[in-house]
C-alpha cells in the first residue's frame, strides 16, 4: 500500500453493494478500502479504530442511521471526511447531511468515474454533490425565510473572488497557483469567508455561492 493512499470505509448495509464498491476502489492505485461496516453503529466505531481519510455512507442502515453516524462522528471531531452514497434524494435526508457536516452527496445512479472523482475530491477537501442534490440544497437556501447579509456586505473583494473559486471547486492549491497567492494565504482566506458567513465548510460555502450568483452549476 502506497503509504499516500486515500484509506476508505465502506459503510452500507447490503453486502453486494459493499462488495462492489471495494472492487471499483481496489482497481485505483491511490486508494485502499480499510474496512466497511453493515450499519451505523458499526460504522463509528470502525471509524474510531481505523481513522479513514474518507467514509463512503450510506444514509438508510439497521441499528442507526448515516446521519445519526455523521452526527456521532462529528461530535467526536472525528477527522474522517464523510461522502454520502445513498438511493434516496428526499429532502430529509440531504439537508440534515450536508448540515452535519457531510462534504458530498452522490446518488447510487452516479458512474463509478462520478464516484471515483468525488472521493478524491472530498478527500482535497473539496465538496462534490450530484447535480439532483445541488438543485435540491440551493431552492432549500432559496427559500430561506431568514434574511442574510450578502457576500458583498460580508467579504472583501478577494474572499469574493476566492468564494467563486471554491464554487467552482477548485482545490486550495490550484486557488493558491491562480491567484499567485501561497497556499497558507488561501487557506486564511477560506477560513474567514466560513466564519463570516456562519458556515460549516467548503460545500456550504459552495452552496451560498450558487445560491448568490456568484456561481452555476454549468
Amino acid at each position: 500500500m502506497n503509504e499516500e493512499s486515500i484509506r476508505i470505509l465502506i459503510a452500507d448495509d447490503h453486502a453486494v453493494v459493499r462488495e462492489g464498491l471495494s472492487s471499483l476502489i481496489s482497481t485505483k492505485p491511490d486508494m485502499i478500502v480499510v474496512g466497511e461496516a453493515a450499519d451505523g453503529l458499526e460504522a463509528v466505531q470502525k471509524a474510531r479504530e481505523l481513522q479513514p481519510d474518507i467514509i463512503l455512507m450510506d444514509m438508510v442502515m439497521p441499528k442507526q442511521s448515516g446521519l445519526q453516524a455523521i452526527q456521532q462522528l462529528k461530535q467526536e471531531k472525528n477527522a474522517a471526511r464523510i461522502l454520502v452514497l445513498s438511493s434516496f434524494a428526499e429532502d430529509e435526508q440531504i439537508f440534515p447531511a450536508i448540515k452535519s457536516g457531510a462534504l458530498g452527496y452522490l446518488l447510487k445512479d452516479s458512474s463509478p468515474r462520478q464516484l471515483i472523482r468525488a472521493i478524491r475530491d472530498v478527500h482535497s477537501g473539496q465538496s462534490s454533490l450530484h447535480p439532483t442534490i445541488a438543485r435540491k440544497l440551493i431552492g432549500e437556501l432559496s427559500t430561506d425565510p431568514v434574511a442574510q447579509p450578502t457576500a458583498e456586505e460580508l467579504l472583501t473583494q478577494r474572499e469574493i473572488h476566492v468564494l467563486k473559486l471554491v464554487a467552482q471547486g477548485y482545490s486550495n492549491q490550484e486557488i493558491s497557483d491562480k491567484l499567485s497567492v501561497s497556499d497558507r494565504t488561501v487557506g486564511k482566506h477560506v477560513s474567514n469567508i466560513l466564519e463570516k458567513l456562519h458556515l460549516a465548510n467548503r460545500t456550504q460555502a459552495a452552496l451560498y455561492a450558487l445560491r448568490e450568483g456568484l456561481a452555476s452549476l454549468e
